[in-house]
């Protein structure tokens, strides 16, 4: 692999680890746990994982030689910093007993299920240290949640003697680790599995996990394009730019950016939903920013929006609710993409037909055809930033016929979503994950399944934070997915009392009309430690270190 000065540079960074996994160490629990909600259903569908109690790393004069072999897993989207926890279980395991091996399954969940692999050599894991992306051994999106998939994969864990499987993913893909933990466990099989906690788009966080790993990272890179993006703005001082970011459920990414960058306008879905705004009510808003701007002479802007906006307007999120059960239902599927669109507009209610048929044709067919494989609406390839943009104009365009707005407005548009995904990881996501692989190590050498690693106190310096486990059924709840109830571990979306969002609200104004654009410029990874180290305005503001 050719390799650029920087990434030869960056390859010799040493992770900084919390003091107890430093060395030796030993596991201290804590009390018994339960779901987040739904404790009755939970329990019963998870009666050999359920209720085990939170476990936290301390330091201890006995070294564990556990002998084990360990297979992984990168479920889901690319986030910066996977790779490093790959590395820092590799290093673990190989420090626990020098004859442990690890093997990474190809292409995600289906590597296992098709017994696809390779074993993850030191020169191998070398070539990939502090590096972004998943190119390592690939991710994918199999589901595994079927009998069959696990006895498959059962067959290949126990030809390679493997005693635990971790796997790398978001909230869909840790709850697929849940599920399996508890069929392993069920049946006596002694295969443990241990969850790590994956996305950029902020959501899989709670009590016990302060932040999911790449979000760091992402966040850092968005702010860096968009500062650049402010600051061409007022440079040329004529566009109106519309940036959308990923965040399909939450409107995380959108919310630090904005604390990052002080654009005009940032849009948070939760709040769009909470306040009951419609599609207008948001386009009014915009335009009345627009209009009070280009009174002062200011017919330029920027405008963050998350992904996920247009599926929380109540109306459109109560529509795609009902198209979810209708296209779930037997009699839709191997349908054209016509008859699709015609049999639910036979089988929604009046209210969402109407609302159906106020939508521009293109978002229409979007909500009602497209689906990713857990049954979801896919929002990345619904053109908000367009369609909010040009909604915008018009608005403009009849105030300008009724004399309430005289200024010029030009729009141009961005979409920053891959852009973030594989970036190298910033210190903080490159210590982070580093701990994350060691505790996975650790909570397997310590007989621990249906686990997800833990990286606690992360405002500190590294060797601060506290490592440990919490039980992935305490974050689980019931929900409604292709029409059933199903036991999900539940996002973390925006909270409006939450200190990120009432720091933004107190300032946003003030930007809405006045240029206040700060440019973060790129991450850096050597220099003063304000500058290389800090966590997420987020993380700071949540723990009130902002």
């Amino acid at each position: 692999m050719e390799k650029s000065a920087l990434q030869i540079a960056r390859a010799a960074y040493q992770p900084k680890l919390p003091k107890a996994l430093q060395g030796a160490v030993k596991v201290k629990e804590g009390a018994p746990t339960q779901s987040v909600d739904n404790q009755e259903e939970i329990k019963a569908l998870f009666p050999n994982t359920y209720g085990m109690p939170i476990v936290e790393f301390e330091p201890s004069d006995v070294a564990n030689t556990s002998k084990m072999n360990v297979g992984i897993i990168l479920s889901g989207g690319q986030a910066p910093g996977g790779h490093n926890v790959i590395t820092g279980l590799f290093d673990q395991i190989k420090k626990l007993n020098p004859e442990n091996r690890l093997y990474g399954f190809i292409l995600g969940p289906g590597g296992l299920v098709d017994h696809n692999y390779m074993e993850l050599t030191e020169d191998i894991i070398d070539e990939y240290r502090n590096t972004g992306g998943f190119d390592m051994i690939g991710s994918g999106r199999t589901k595994l949640e079927k009998v069959e998939q696990f006895e498959k994969g059962l067959e290949i864990i126990r030809e390679l003697d493997i005693k635990a499987i971790v796997i790398i993913g978001g909230d869909d893909s840790n709850t697929n680790a849940c599920v399996l933990a508890e069929y392993y466990a069920a049946k006596n099989y002694g295969v443990q599995v241990i969850g790590c906690p994956k996305t950029i788009d902020g959501d899989l966080k709670n009590e016990q996990i302060e932040t999911s790993f790449g979000f760091d990272t992402a966040t850092k890179t968005y702010a860096e394009l968009i500062g650049n993006i402010e600051r061409d703005c007022n440079s040329a001082r004529k566009y109106w730019h519309f940036i959308k970011v990923m965040g399909r459920s939450a409107s995380h990414i959108a919310l630090e950016c904005a604390l990052q960058c002080q654009p005009n306008i940032c849009l948070v879905s939760e709040e769009v939903e909470a306040k009951e705004q419609s599609l207008d009510d948001v386009v009014e808003y915009i335009a009345k920013a627009v209009a009070v701007r280009a009174e002062e002479g200011s017919n330029f802007g920027t405008v963050i929006i998350p992904e996920g906006l247009i599926e929380f307007i109540p109306a459109i999120k109560k529509l795609i609710a009902e198209l979810n059960d209708v296209l779930a239902m037997p009699e839709a599927q191997n349908l054209s993409r016509s008859a699709q669109i015609d049999f639910v507009k036979q089988h929604i209610s009046d209210d969402n037909l109407a609302v159906f048929n106020s939508l521009p044709t293109s978002v229409a067919r979007q909500l009602a055809l497209d689906r990713d494989p857990h049954g979801n609406v896919q929002v990345s390839l619904i053109e908000t930033e367009k369609l909010l943009s040009s909604m915008v104009a018009a608005k403009l365009e009849k105030w300008k016929k009724e004399g309430k707005f005289v200024g010029k407005f030009s729009a141009l548009h961005h979409f920053f979503g891959y852009e973030g995904r594989c970036a190298a990881p910033s210190n903080f996501d490159a210590d982070y994950c580093y701990a994350l692989g060691t505790s996975a190590a650790q909570l397997i050498a310590n007989g621990k399944t249906g686990y997800m690693a833990i990286v606690k106190n992360t405002t500190a310096p590294a060797d601060q934070w506290i490592a440990g486990g919490v039980p992935i059924t305490m974050m689980m709840n019931m929900e409604r997915r292709n029409g059933e109830m199903k036991p999900v571990i539940r996002k973390a979306l925006v909270e409006l009392e939450g200190a990120p969002f009432k720091a933004f609200v107190s300032v946003r104004d003030k930007w809405a009309k006045d240029t206040c654009y700060v440019y973060p410029g790129p991450i850096q990874y050597w220099g003063p430690t304000e500058v290389c180290d800090q966590p997420t305005m987020t993380l700071a503001l949540e723990q009130n270190k902002g």
